[in-house]
């Protein structure tokens, strides 16, 4: 079974915001493009974190599962 970790999910850079006003003016194009490619890649960040977090509970719900047949095996 194939296993997506949160270690594969791989959060985006912080987009650079200069801090002078003229630089923001001067860059606004791209500075806009990084910042909108941010929340584009934030969101796929989320997501990737919900799939595992999905998978984790599923195993340990599986794992839960499993001790119990061995418990009850054992007694």
């Amino acid at each position: 079974m194939p296993v997506a970790a949160a270690a594969d999910c791989v959060p985006p850079e912080r987009p650079f915001l200069p801090q002078s006003q003229e630089d923001m003016r001067v860059y606004a194009d791209l500075l806009r493009s990084d910042f909108e490619g941010y929340i584009v890649d934030i969101q796929e960040y989320f997501r990737c974190l919900d799939a595992e977090r999905q998978r984790a509970f599923q195993e340990a719900r599986e794992v839960s599962e499993d001790y119990g047949r061995l418990v009850e095996l054992l007694e």
